[in-house]
């Protein structure tokens, strides 16, 4: 039997993944109170994320809370080819426990203001709180869908996402939002998922690989055809990396998968990658 993937299906798929995630990272956080630090809840959960250890250089992260670092659910390092400058607007899309926020707030400084969007509540409550460890007072976090973003015309100076795009049924509509909300001459700063061909039907078709970051991945040349025409230019892939089938066997879910659907992983191999990429808003 097909699954139903509306568009509001999907959604409720990726709040359940996540705000499942957040949950367990906000009890450990709690329990690490009295008992160290906290653990990272996302292994095997979290799709093709990987650990901050792996996307941050170890001097960029290593003050950040565990609250932070352990649910970093990331694919590349936005932030790293940004080039923010101080007093700067900042809007992450999707910014889950907050970690690119933080990071974007250390450079855009007092004067500047970091927006964190996310659709998850749990999400929210989570990256809320890693602020308010931390004491930042340049950062905050709205409840909002990426498609439709809340926020007025030409009103931010730079927009970074890290993988989440990917698990937007309508990507054409956050292409556009993307683009009116930032000043001209704006910047866009995204490390995403996207594939070098079709994926599998009964990858495509099944909802935990969407919340996994895998099903919703386009082919990348669809992917900068669709920000092409939102009206990006100078867009450039900074990096791509490819991931083996190894790789995908961490995913609890993809796995899982695999083995309902006589699916093989090695039929993925090398055909799902993670880019970094920048563009403007002329």
């Amino acid at each position: 039997m097909t699954q139903d993937n509306s568009p509001e299906k999907i959604k409720d798929a990726v709040k359940e993944k996540y705000g499942g995630l957040a949950e367990k990272q906000l009890a450990a956080a709690q329990r690490a109170c009295c008992c160290g630090p906290a653990q990272s809840c996302c292994s095997g959960e979290a799709g093709l994320a990987e650990s901050a250890a792996n996307l941050y250089p170890t001097a960029q992260i290593s003050d950040l809370p565990d609250s932070v670092t352990g649910i970093a659910l990331g694919c590349g390092n936005p932030t790293a080819i940004a080039e923010l400058q101080p007093g700067e607007i900042i809007l992450d899309l999707g910014s889950g426990g907050g970690i690119d926020c933080f990071l974007a707030a250390r450079q855009v400084g007092a004067d500047g203001r970091v927006i964190g969007l996310d659709m998850t509540p749990k999400m929210l409550d989570l990256a809320r709180a890693n602020a308010k460890k931390q004491g930042l007072n340049n950062v905050e976090f709205q409840y909002g869908y990426i498609e439709d973003i809340p926020l007025p015309d030409d009103s931010v100076d730079v927009i970074i996402s890290n993988c989440v795009i990917n698990l937007s049924a309508d990507k054409d509509a956050v292409f556009r939002e993307a683009f009116r909300v930032l000043k001209p001459g704006g910047r866009l700063n995204v490390s995403d998922i996207v594939t070098q061909g079709d994926l599998p039907e009964i990858v495509v078709e099944h909802l935990s690989a969407w919340a996994g970051c895998v099903a919703g991945a386009l082919d990348e040349e669809i992917y900068l055809e669709k920000m092409r025409r939102a009206g990006f230019a100078s867009i450039e892939v900074i990096n791509r990396k490819f991931y083996s089938s190894d790789m995908m066997a961490a995913d609890d879910d993809l796995k899982k998968l695999a083995a309902e659907k006589n699916l093989s992983l090695a039929d993925l191999d090398q055909k799902i990658a993670s880019i970094t990429l920048k563009a403007y808003k002329s």
